[in-house]
């Protein structure tokens, strides 16, 4: 039966990843980038000054939405996950040491893209039957597109109910897992042979703690997500940072590395992976599946800011994707390259590759650390894709099925928690592509929209409060 699955999956996934997909992700983010004069470069120092502005004003939101710094840490959390942690060091694994540089390269139209997304879903957002603000890909292709596109919406919920149980919950509980079993066998804690029983015991435990944020509603996930996601962003960068100074003689190398195996990947890999396209491919659908930029999934979260300013709170989005992938993800790989640990090229690997690279330099004891960063990373993730399903399911049904849907989605985390890694991320991957064509398709046709949307804001900057 699984071999089964996993040849169907293979088959779907190497046509939604193929040179179509490629084109398509690259296209719309150059696209958009060159209708908005390149906005994630030109504006860079503004949207990192206004984010970074609006991160310490205290203020509370109105009922049924979050503070937009609420809204951009519950985006980041979702995120800021094991795309960043065990995605690098698989794609790494799979497409050799350039496939970081796609990453950067898919990060830099993405920052564009996620703008779009961001500043489209609060333009286009709705009120539900309970007050809550409402938003994203399907609200934006049903307002700002005309009727006969509304199927479009649909599509991108159904494939967004779909993604959520694969990319927001199970890869991050088998990332929660990893990270604790290293942590417990590298102490002795834990015999090789108890492994499967710690696992269904890790799936219960968060199966309850998801539970009871997410049944709480959207301003309890706000709240979660605006204290979990600063501490552990810090813990990791710190940690990662002190890998890059410990062996700072080998970095220049490692960019070498990088940008050279990009387009020669086998004379970095040792002719074991020789493919320009394999590195390539891993690297923009990691660097997708990390950053989100592309899936349109983000914006339901921004959607509920409190803000009357859709290109303000849409400046976050460059700052999410420069965050999250430019900065987090390029550290994760200078871990696992600088450290010298030895990677299998041409095999599956996730988390246990990045823990390696800690390992080698701090020792055994900070598999503590990184398994508590690992945990929050992932945990943070969990909940903020739990919302992004809530909405795509009340938008093909109604606000009835949410909490149904909220008991259900717990509950993936036991299955999470006990089942093959290597499946599991292909099969999110998978879901992963086929949710962002309907949102591609979405933005590009309302590329004009945004474009209208910027110019009336910078117009108007300097009456900005």
């Amino acid at each position: 039966m699984l071999q089964m699955i996993e040849e169907m999956n293979n088959a779907v996934n190497n046509f939604v990843w193929g040179v179509p997909a490629m084109i398509c992700i690259i296209g719309v983010g150059l696209y958009l980038s060159l209708r908005t004069h390149f906005i994630q470069i030109r504006k860079f120092p503004y949207a990192i000054k206004t984010t970074i502005g609006r991160i310490f004003r205290k203020k509370e939101a109105s009922d049924g939405a979050m503070t937009p710094f609420q809204a951009v840490c519950t985006a980041l959390a979702a995120t800021v996950g094991t795309g960043n942690i065990a995605g690098v060091a698989g794609a790494i694994a799979i497409g050799g040491p350039g496939a970081v540089f796609w990453m950067w390269i898919s990060a830099l139209l993405g920052m564009c893209t996620k703008f779009s997304e961001v500043t489209l879903a609060v333009h286009f957002r709705e009120k539900n039957k309970d007050g809550d603000l409402v938003g994203g890909p399907m609200y934006y292709i049903k307002n700002g597109l005309n009727k006969r596109w509304y199927w479009l919406a649909v599509i991108f919920s159904v494939f967004g109910v779909l993604t959520v149980f694969g990319t927001g919950n199970a890869t991050q509980v088998n990332t929660i897992t990893t990270a604790i079993n290293s942590a417990l066998m590298n102490y002795h804690l834990l015999p090789e042979s108890s492994v499967n029983i710690s696992n269904l015991i890790i799936g219960i435990i968060i199966t309850v703690l998801v539970g009871l944020v997410l049944l709480g509603g959207v301003k309890r996930i706000g709240k979660v997500a605006e204290k979990l996601v600063p501490f552990m962003a810090l813990l990791y960068i710190i940690l990662a940072i002190g890998v890059v100074l410990i062996n700072i003689k080998n970095v220049p190398h490692v960019f070498y590395e990088i940008i050279y195996g990009a387009f020669n990947p086998g004379a970095v890999t040792g002719g074991v992976i020789g493919s320009f396209f394999m590195s390539m491919k891993k690297g923009v659908s990691r660097g997708i599946f990390s950053n989100e930029a592309g899936l349109g999934t983000g914006s339901i979260a921004h959607a509920c800011a409190d803000t009357r300013k859709p290109v303000k709170q849409g400046l976050f989005g460059i700052f999410e994707v420069f965050t999250d992938t430019i900065l987090i993800c390029t550290l994760t790989a200078l871990v696992i390259l600088c450290s010298g640990i030895g990677v299998n090229y041409g095999n599956a690997a996730g988390a246990e590759l990045t823990i390696q690279g800690f390992t080698s330099v701090y020792g055994n004891w900070v598999s503590i650390f990184t398994a508590v960063a690992m945990c929050c990373f992932a945990f943070s993730t969990i909940i903020g894709w739990g919302l992004y399903g809530a909405r795509c399911i009340e938008f093909l049904f109604s606000s009835k099925v949410i909490k149904p849907f909220m008991v259900a989605y717990s509950l993936v985390a036991i299955l999470g928690a006990t089942i093959d890694l290597g499946l599991l991320w292909s099969i999110a991957e998978t879901f992963n592509g086929l949710m962002a064509i309907p949102n591609l398709i979405a933005l590009f046709l309302l590329s004009g929209t945004v474009v209208k949307l910027v110019k009336a804001y910078f117009e108007n900057e300097g009456k900005e409060k």
